[in-house]
């Protein structure tokens, strides 16, 4: 994962990261994420409204397109806050594995 997130680092355009949340650097991946995540959805609406909800191997690919942009975004936010891609893997790991032991993983909350 490190040598994911160092290679992502080289197709920021605006280099060095900014931890100021207003800055351009910083919001373009924030909306960005947010962009990118709707064309994952838009991309499932599409295969149950024109498929009938059969995924073919070009859907596969396609969506794999798009998570490949929502790892770099959330990648480079990761960076930008000081947290990296491992860090957040493994938080997220804990974070489901409690849920799964207090028989919390349904629900709503993120802090079931």
């Amino acid at each position: 994962m490190r040598l994911y997130q160092k290679m992502a680092a080289e197709y920021d355009v605006f280099g060095k990261p900014s931890n100021d949340v207003g800055s351009a650097a910083f919001m373009s991946k924030v909306l960005g994420l947010a962009g990118e995540a709707g064309e994952v959805c838009e991309k499932f609406k599409k295969i149950l409204r024109d498929k009938g909800g059969k995924i073919t191997d070009s859907d596969r690919e396609e969506i794999a397109k798009e998570l490949g942009d929502v790892l770099w975004y959330v990648t480079t936010i990761g960076r930008y806050i000081g947290v990296d891609l491992e860090e957040i893997a493994e938080k997220n790991i804990e974070k489901l594995a409690s849920r799964e032991k207090r028989g919390k993983l349904m629900g709503n909350g993120d802090n079931r």
